[in-house]
């Protein structure tokens, strides 16, 4: 088509180093950068976000983004010219109907397939997201926001600031309700950072992604995306939640909360599981029924802040057995502030490892107990061996889970080195990572009888 960007979203250094290349989007390119190759299609980009990176879609399916520098070496090995397949529906703010941010941090949950080349195409707009997701037109007024383009395992903490201060801002000008696009891989550690992170929240913010991408039939992300904005638009929940498939068929979704959920399967569309609790609610046929009524509520009166003090030396370490003292001397003398131990059982560790803990604790770095079983309490004070590490002063932390508990530690100490204050916030529940007792119910599949709930 005559006057067609033929490198849509590309700009600055990033289109220039294109250009010179020869190479233009649905090109097939090698790119070299960083002693490492990548081959796939140049796909067009947000013009929101990072301007550093170009986004491939490899061979596997998945789409990637690789940082360009003055090193990288692109040439073009091929070329199918592509059809952008994202039709912009018009789309005209509605008075009366929710406003609600959507911030993109990476993946494909909402996309059309380009068939002739196989390439995934995000939808960058509200125009067209809502071309790809119809129903969202009739949940709300909806706004996107690019923030960074990254695979989920390569969060970092300071990501996490930058995705708590984006929520902040956009609360703060007035929308009812935030949607994050997440990669689901970390989704559980970025929903528990936020949490701790966002005070005072008035309104929901939901973490959404997908199990499976767009252009597979069996995709769960437009389900995901229809539920997401139903909770952000007319919940009353003011927490920071992830909201997922709550079964491997279409019939529902569940809200978890954002410290006691887990990614429990590396593949099934039900794969986030509330763990040791029942989840907050479901969303099932357009309608949102709450499972439980501790949960925080919204309010016009409360403006949301963020407390952004994080300290990132902080590791998770599961204890096994042959686990040899070398590994935790490592980490006290690389300088980290806190180690996060996933115990065996009522939270035990090889006694081979003890006198290496003791040395790290005496050090000043906070050592704190998890399990993981996953499901139930932590119980050092019933066996020898528990009894002896609660003496050197290792942290129990009742029934966290692990990698909530990492992120907390990263947290607390982002505020305190003293091992007393740390103690002190790290058995303190702060937004529901710890509970008094867990109900029968809330163990693996039954989640708290879900399916009779989805039901009525």
């Amino acid at each position: 088509m005559s006057g067609e960007d033929t490198l849509r979203g590309y700009r600055g250094f990033v289109r220039r180093k294109l250009e010179e290349a020869g190479v233009r989007v649905w090109s097939m390119v090698r790119v070299t950068t960083s002693g490492a190759t990548y081959e796939g299609i140049l796909l067009p980009r947000s013009e929101l976000g990072n301007g550093n990176h170009i986004v491939l879609k490899l061979k596997t399916g998945y789409n990637v983004g690789v940082k360009v520098t003055e090193e990288t070496v692109i040439e073009e090995i091929g070329y199918s010219p592509g059809h952008y397949v994202l039709p912009e529906k018009k789309v005209e703010f509605k008075p009366g109907k929710p406003l609600v941010s959507m911030i993109g941090t990476g993946g494909t949950v909402a996309s059309r397939l380009d068939y002739r080349t196989g390439a995934v195409i995000p939808a960058f707009t509200p125009q067209e997201l809502f071309s790809a997701v119809p129903e969202l037109e009739e949940i709300c007024n909806l706004e996107m926001i690019s923030l960074f383009e990254i695979f989920s395992e390569d969060m970092q903490p300071e990501y996490w600031v930058r995705i708590a201060e984006k929520v902040a801002e956009e609360i703060n000008r007035g929308v009812d309700g935030v949607i994050i696009a997440h990669g689901t891989d970390t989704m559980h550690f970025t929903s528990a950072a936020l949490s701790f992170m966002l005070k005072n929240l008035p309104v929901p913010v939901i973490l959404v992604g997908s199990q499976r991408s767009s252009d597979r039939p069996s995709s769960d992300a437009a389900m995901n995306l229809i539920s997401s904005a139903l909770v952000a638009a007319k919940s009353d929940i003011a927490e920071v939640v992830v909201c997922m498939h709550g079964s491997s068929s279409d019939d529902y979704n569940i809200i978890h909360r954002g410290t006691r959920v887990r990614k429990m399967h590396t593949s099934r569309r039900d794969a986030f599981r509330t763990i040791g609790d029942i989840p907050l609610g479901v969303v099932a046929k357009g309608v949102i029924r709450m499972l439980r009524s501790d949960y925080k509520r919204r309010s016009e009166h409360r403006k949301v802040t963020v407390d952004s003090k994080l300290d990132p030396k902080v590791v998770l370490l599961y204890t096994y057995p042959g686990m040899q003292p070398d590994i935790v001397e490592n980490v006290v003398n690389a300088d980290y502030h806190g180690i996060v131990l996933a115990g065996t059982g009522l939270g035990h560790c090889p006694r081979a490892i003890i006198p290496s803990l003791k040395r790290a604790i005496k050090d000043g770095v906070a050592v704190a107990m998890t399990s993981q079983c996953l499901y139930g309490f932590v119980g050092m004070n019933v066996y020898e061996r528990g009894r002896d590490l609660l003496s050197l002063g290792v942290i129990p932390c009742g029934n966290m889970l692990p990698e909530t508990a990492y992120v907390k530690l990263i947290y607390v100490l982002g505020h305190t080195r003293d091992i007393n204050e740390v103690r002190e916030m790290m058995t303190h529940n702060m937004c529901g990572e710890l509970t008094s007792g867990e109900p029968y119910n809330a163990y693996l599949i039954l989640q708290g009888g879900l399916e009779s709930a989805a039901e009525k």
